[in-house]
């Protein structure tokens, strides 16, 4: 074992696990303040939900065996039978590699929470996330990393657009697509400066997300912290610069979200690509979300992202797959076989991230269709309409948030 590697990808996971309730102050920030606590509450609740299933089925159908070269078996349920001492390639230990698999199974399902916030029964999206987790996104893990088909095409993901960011941000826009429009859409951020510390979380921990994902201290992992990091800001400048020119003005909120749209960007590109490309990247992405927000994502009726999640994460995560076709290089990452196209390779693996991000969107809104359709013939899918207008805290949970840590209970007994 080399215990330098197995400790750095053991701080990885705390990184990326320390996301989950970075992702959660982020949304709830940007709710209304009488969805702040079911807000908050449906993403960082994910963190228990997602590690049962992980250990129940997860990993197995995941990483254990190749049925059809689409998914893992169900031989290793409960991670029986799996050597956790066995040596990975970067001599690091089987059952970390599986810890560190596991934290992203918690931020996946949390990233599109976002669209549906402040309508739907807290019911419904627990059995939406369990059927998603086994239909949806452990068979897209298996395809790309787990030995399936996408994989042994040769696409490339370092550390998650395809699994992570176009899955969740596709299941985003079918479930704001099915579950429709919030009867209320001027609702204000309940606290900006959540939002602030949220995307500082979510920063910090993506160092783990994408370094990490070298599972070694070397020059890859290196080369990742460089992307990831120029990505981001370029992306962030990107974003205030169209946000002033539009506006007038650089708000606290478009700032924090140009950010994440380089980071979601940069991910599955982060050990592939030049720091230069990187610049492009976080740039690229930001034009193409800003404008889909704020320019195409009006006139899409009865489309309500709440919180964007599809136009940060599927907007950006698709550009970020596709341009890792583009720039992706032996020279920076070996692993790489077939160079970008726009580095000196042909159009092979430009065609490959392309069939990648198709086969992802296809997968996850196909199937997310499904499992809403099928789950509203046995449960209601959204709140009534009285619920969502006094908010979900009160008639979901029964507490409200506070103010400075007082709570507010004004209109709680009216509402009971």
């Amino acid at each position: 074992m080399s215990t330098v590697n197995t400790l750095f990808v053991m701080v990885a996971s705390v990184l990326v696990f320390f996301m989950t309730p970075g992702l959660a102050f982020f949304y709830g920030g940007m709710v209304a303040r009488r969805n702040t606590v079911n807000t908050l509450l449906s993403v960082f609740y994910i963190c228990g939900l997602a590690i049962i299933l992980w250990v129940a089925v997860g990993y197995s159908l995941s990483f254990s065996g190749n049925v059809a070269g689409l998914v893992g078996n169900l031989r290793v349920v409960m991670f029986n039978h799996v050597p956790l001492d066995q040596l990975t390639a970067t001599k690091i230990p089987l059952g970390i590699y599986a810890l560190f698999q596991m934290m992203f199974a918690i931020i996946t399902p949390a990233l599109f929470v976002g669209a549906i916030v402040g309508r739907v029964r807290f019911k419904f999206l627990t059995w939406f996330i369990i059927c998603w987790s086994i239909l949806v996104y452990y068979p897209l893990v298996h395809l790309v990393w787990g030995g399936g088909i996408l994989g042994k095409l040769g696409a490339l993901d370092f550390a998650g657009g395809t699994v992570v960011h176009i899955n969740a941000g596709v299941t985003a826009l079918a479930l704001s697509l099915w579950v429709g429009p919030r009867h209320d859409l001027n609702d204000e951020p309940a606290n900006r400066s959540w939002v602030l510390l949220g995307t500082a979380i979510l920063w910090i921990g993506w160092y783990g997300f994408n370094a990490g994902s070298a599972l070694a201290i070397d020059d890859v992992a290196v080369q990742a912290m460089l992307t990831t990091t120029v990505a981001t800001a370029a992306s962030m400048v990107a974003w205030q610069l169209l946000e002033s020119w539009q506006t007038k003005h650089t708000t606290l909120v478009g700032t924090c979200t140009g950010a994440l749209c380089g980071l979601v960007a940069i991910t599955p590109a982060a050990g592939y690509v030049s720091i230069n490309a990187a610049l492009w990247i976080g740039i690229i992405a930001t034009v193409c979300s800003f404008y889909f927000i704020t320019a195409i994502k009006p006139y899409l009726h009865p489309l309500d992202d709440t919180l964007d999640a599809f136009g940060c994460h599927g907007i950006s995560g698709i550009w970020g797959s596709i341009a890792t076709g583009l720039f992706a290089s032996h020279h920076i990452n070996p692993q790489v076989v077939s160079d970008g196209l726009l580095v000196g390779g042909g159009w092979h693996l430009f065609s490959i991230q392309l069939l990648a991000t198709a086969v992802t969107i296809v997968i996850a809104f196909a199937f997310s269709t499904i499992i809403i359709k099928v789950l509203g013939m046995f449960m209601t899918i959204r709140v009534s309409e009285n619920a969502e207008a006094k908010g979900l805290d009160l008639s979901e949970h029964g507490e409200t948030i506070g103010t400075l840590g007082i709570q507010i209970n004004e209109h709680k007994n009216t509402y009971r």
